[in-house]
């Protein structure tokens, strides 16, 4: 049975996956603190508001003079309820100085003792805290209503949590909606680099460019042959170690334009050509190469690939060739003119002619040595003169 091994993601796949998260987690981890810094920041403006109707509260004349009546209920009841629709608040409780209501949103709690902590309000101090009372959950404001310096009464304004929670949830809803598209944005403008970077990488996982760079630079090493890249400006972008032989060139070269490596003229014109060279022979140094350039394809210029190819011992191993090749037929044609002459003599003497086949003989060994008595004076190079 064969099993199908899915093929490990692209690079730029995994880069994406990578990015798509890390923006989903930035993003969510923000509009997560976000959402619990304007949690608290909900309730402490509840609180802020809540101290502030209280403290206006207390500091109303009508409300000082309305607790020193038989009844503050029947005045403060009415004032309370239209405090709370005015300042959009809750709850207003107006009390005694032992915590017993005279006014509620509820007036069946009329009457009965506050939910909530009063001791530090008993002693002149305003102060606000979360407390669960009749109403629920609520961040509330206690104050103390002042007569000179006698505490004649308390008032409590407070706003519910669950009015609190409303107020972050409508942040919370407009803040998802921000979170959502910078996330969307985020994914968008991911996608399209990374789908650049997967052209560029042909869809290739980073396992499979890893090796590619391995055998590319084994390979390098591995050529006799020299092999020199330029990219799209005339500059070297990589050389191998044959490359840097045949062509005499030390150090860091990469990055270094043609011109400036101090090849011969004609070297330098066959790699600036932006036609491809075939099998052309140039001399670099004291060597003899043949040069190949042909452009790297990719639609525009992306640069040109340059293999050298070194014939110095070729060249004179032909050289010895055609050589020896001149001194045969030389020889050839010596020996047939000596058996030609050596036919004349014999055949003299065949005739009785004697003494015309030693004259024959004696002329031709002094013309022999004239012709080489004059090739030596006038040639005074050796070599020449012995061939």
């Amino acid at each position: 049975m064969h099993l199908h091994v899915p093929r490990p993601r692209s690079l730029a796949g995994q880069l994406f996956a990578m990015q798509a998260v890390l923006i989903a987690v930035v993003v969510v981890g923000y509009a997560l603190f976000t959402y619990i810094s304007d949690r608290g920041q909900a309730e402490d403006a509840a609180g802020r508001q809540a101290r502030a109707v209280s403290l206006a509260i207390a500091d109303s004349p009508s409300v000082v003079a309305a607790i020193g009546t038989p009844d503050p209920t029947a005045r403060l009841q009415p004032y309370a309820v239209r405090v709370m629709r005015d300042t959009d608040v809750d709850f207003v409780t107006i009390m005694d100085p032992y915590g017993i209501r005279w006014t509620h949103p509820d007036p069946a709690q009329i009457g009965h003792p506050f939910q909530g902590h009063i001791e530090r309000a008993q002693r002149g101090e305003t102060f606000t805290e979360t407390y669960t009372g009749t109403l629920g959950p609520s961040v509330r404001a206690v104050t103390p209503v002042l007569d000179g310096d006698r505490v004649v009464g308390l008032v409590s304004a407070g706003i519910k949590v669950e009015e609190i929670s409303k107020r972050a949830q409508e942040q919370l809803t407009a803040l998802t909606g921000v979170a959502a598209g910078a996330l969307l944005l985020g994914a968008v403008g991911t996608y399209v680099i990374n789908a650049r970077l997967r052209r560029h990488t042909h869809g290739m996982n980073a396992d499979e460019l890893s090796r590619m760079h391995d055998y590319h630079q084994a390979a390098l090493h591995a050529v006799r042959e020299g092999l020199l890249m330029l990219d799209g400006q005339y500059r070297v972008a990589l050389i191998n170690d044959g490359g840097r032989e045949l062509l005499g060139v030390t150090g860091d070269v990469v990055g270094a334009s043609v011109a400036d490596l101090g090849l011969p003229a004609q070297l330098t014109g066959a790699l600036l050509a932006s036609e491809p060279r075939v099998d052309e022979v140039h001399l670099a140094a004291e060597r003899v190469l043949v040069v190949n350039t042909s452009p790297v394809s990719g639609g525009e210029r992306r640069g040109t690939v340059v293999t050298l190819r070194d014939v110095t011992e070729l060249q004179s191993l032909t050289g010895e060739l055609d050589s020896e090749r001149g001194f045969t037929q030389a020889l050839r044609s010596q020996a047939h003119e000596a058996a030609n002459r050596l036919h004349t003599v014999v055949s003299l003497i065949e005739l009785g002619r004697a003494e015309e086949a030693v004259e024959f003989a004696t002329a031709e060994l002094e013309l022999a040595q004239a012709l080489t008595d004059q090739v030596v004076a006038a040639v005074g190079e050796p070599v020449l003169a012995a061939l």
